[in-house]
């Protein structure tokens, strides 16, 4: 199963600390698949900022859900004083992580929306990694290469081509399932087949 994400994505920080448990649990692979939602907002919706941010009931509602949704699956949660924060670095990052990509991706997603820290600062990354046992001056400096560039519009490029407007997704044997509340549904649906 892929599992696709944003790392500015709220949603897609509840599905992040909980997709690989449950792939594992049900015996299945995982890929993570970074993109971002950026460009596809401006091409769908024609913004250039969060939707949660450019409909504010909408946006009320999601802060809500989100202290709900980490409430109910015991996820630790503060919301970011910046949103959306900038996660070029940090989707660049994830796409050269290598093995390291499970364990990386739950410590950025923490260090936004649990430790409210800014996910975009060389920095702030260096030290998520470090932390996680990988090198983290290497990774960020790999990041910033021409191949890991392409490598991240080629995912976003991808996402698009899915037919995917939002994040998280989940793909499964071919199937496109859309939001945090839709993983067990995707494990299901892989599952069958």
């Amino acid at each position: 199963m892929q599992f696709w994400f944003d790392f500015a994505s709220t949603y897609s920080y509840v599905a992040a600390l909980r997709v690989g448990d449950e792939c594992a649990r049900a015996g299945m692979e995982l890929e993570y698949k970074p993109f971002l939602l950026g460009p596809i907002f401006t091409e769908l919706l024609g913004i250039k900022d969060s939707p949660f941010n450019v409909e504010p009931i909408r946006g009320r509602y999601m802060w809500r859900d989100l202290e709900r949704l980490c409430e109910k699956h015991r996820l630790p949660w503060r919301r970011p004083t910046v949103f959306p924060r900038n996660s070029l670095l940090a989707a660049r990052v994830a796409c050269c992580a290598g093995t390291a990509i499970s364990t990386l991706t739950r410590a950025i997603f923490r260090a936004n929306f649990a430790d409210d820290r800014d996910i975009a600062d060389p920095a702030v990354l260096r030290e998520i990694i470090d932390s996680g046992g990988a090198d983290g001056r290497r990774l960020v400096d790999l990041a910033q290469t021409p191949e890991v560039k392409a490598q991240l519009r080629v995912n976003t490029a991808e996402a698009q081509r899915l037919g995917i407007f939002g994040a998280p997704d989940f793909v499964a044997d071919g199937e496109l399932f859309f939001g945090q509340d839709r993983l067990e549904d995707a494990i299901a649906w892989a599952r069958r087949t």
